[in-house]
């Protein structure tokens, strides 16, 4: 009878060990269908596209106070204190990260190759 007992605790640890192993190859297809209409970037160009983005960030000026909405509270010592910051202007922010992006590359317009006439791109849609 323990012979069995232990066939049987050998098949559960079997399977699932087996079971471990699908999960995370089922992951792995998961991560691969997610990505599979995504447009490829090199590492290169992702290099490039974070080093904008940080150049852009650091330099910008975050000291107009306009741009913010802040709230104030009295904290239980009587102090005044900022509660929140809120940046309420991130149009400039974002207009001087995507400005320092497009001086990293040569934009081209694409051409659509599902047209016989290959008509430029009228439209582009997002993935997010």
């Amino acid at each position: 009878m323990s012979e069995t007992k232990e066939m049987l605790e050998a098949t559960c640890k079997g399977l699932e060990d087996k079971i471990g192993q699908l999960n995370m190859d089922l992951k792995a297809k998961q991560k691969e269908l997610e990505d599979a209409n995504k447009p490829v970037i090199s590492s290169t160009v992702m290099n490039v596209v974070n080093d904008a983005i940080n150049y852009a960030v650091e330099n910008y000026n975050f000291d107009n106070t306009d741009q913010y909405e802040i709230d104030f509270s009295i904290d239980y010592d009587s102090r005044i204190q900022a509660e929140t910051i809120n940046l309420t202007d991130t149009y400039e922010l974002v207009e001087a990260i995507v400005t320092n992006i497009e001086k990293q590359f040569k934009i081209v317009e694409e051409l659509d190759t599902t047209e016989p006439d290959n008509h430029k791109v009228t439209h582009v849609e997002k993935i997010i």
